[in-house]
């Protein structure tokens, strides 16, 4: 059994299709089912069941998928480990994040490629719950989101810092040397959130009971960078974390008297997996950037 063929099983049965697992393999259609029927006969078992219009897995591909998946994750840290020990730091670091952590990592990445110009960076900005996801099935080193109030038996957090939820307005707004404000005397004025699902809207729903009724909510935006850009130029004032100063250094972040809870930054990995020394290296970049 060679571990291209664990390979070909595996991206077989992630997509169900052995054409779309061809194209994703960069081989032929033809040559990607011979070499699983060559597994099959190997192994002594059908590992597919194979019509016209489906693919499904058997009882033994049932099986075997977990243990084929353990064998190319353990394969792979096994190259990752003599990699590191062998040679200075090169190859791909995938990193996921959510948006409002687009500042610090701007100042991280010009710090980390400044030190290791080698290394190729793959960057993918979504929602925590897809990045979760992503870093269950390996396609991430690790991700940057806040702390989530929903835990993950098999992920542990590095903590990177606490921020809070602030209004963020332009240095020039008149409310914008403010020590701390309250909601009420923001129902005055034109107030901007990150859209529903976006974590630092979740955490504004949980502080008001999910009631924005008593502010005047103009508009909702999913991209905290947009939303960044907006307030920037406008008299509006956004309901987000305080990172945004770390974008945009003429705003202001004022602390709101009903939010002073912590949103702690985390780093989240894989549990008991292997963290090459590159990821390493990047998180230590992080830490010096905030």
């Amino acid at each position: 059994m060679e571990l291209r063929q664990i390979k070909y099983f595996v991206a077989v049965a992630k997509t169900l299709n052995f054409s779309d697992a061809a194209k994703e393999l960069f081989i032929t259609q033809g040559t990607l089912s011979q070499q699983i029927r060559q597994l099959e006969d190997e192994i002594g078992s059908k590992l597919f069941d194979r019509t016209s219009h489906s693919v499904s897995l058997t009882e033994a591909g049932q099986e075997m998928l977990p243990l084929a998946r353990h064998a190319l994750e353990t394969s792979a840290e096994c190259f990752q480990r003599i990699s590191d020990l062998r040679k200075g730091l090169t190859g791909t670091l995938n990193i996921g994040l959510t948006t409002s952590f687009m500042g610090i990592m701007s100042k991280a990445i010009q710090r980390f490629q400044k030190d290791y110009p080698s290394v190729k960076l793959n960057i993918f900005y979504t929602t925590a719950s897809e990045l979760v996801q992503m870093l269950q099935e390996h396609e991430l080193d690790f991700f940057i989101a806040f702390k989530s109030a929903v835990m993950f038996e098999e992920l542990d957090t590095i903590p990177l810092m606490d921020t809070e939820l602030s209004a963020v307005m332009n240095a020039n707004h008149p409310l914008a040397t403010r020590k701390t404000l309250t909601l009420n005397e923001l129902k005055h004025h034109r107030i901007v959130l990150p859209s529903s699902g976006l974590q630092a809207r979740k955490a504004f729903d949980r502080f008001v009971d999910a009631d924005t009724s008593s502010l005047n909510v103009c508009i909702e935006i999913n991209n905290p960078n947009a939303i960044i850009r907006l307030v920037h130029s406008t008299r509006l004032i956004a309901i987000m974390s305080s990172l945004a100063t770390y974008i945009d250094p003429d705003l202001v972040a004022v602390p709101i008297e009903e939010m002073r809870r912590k949103m702690t930054a985390c780093v989240h990995v894989l549990k008991d997996k292997y963290l090459k020394k590159s990821a390493a290296e990047f998180i230590k970049a992080i830490k010096e950037s905030v």
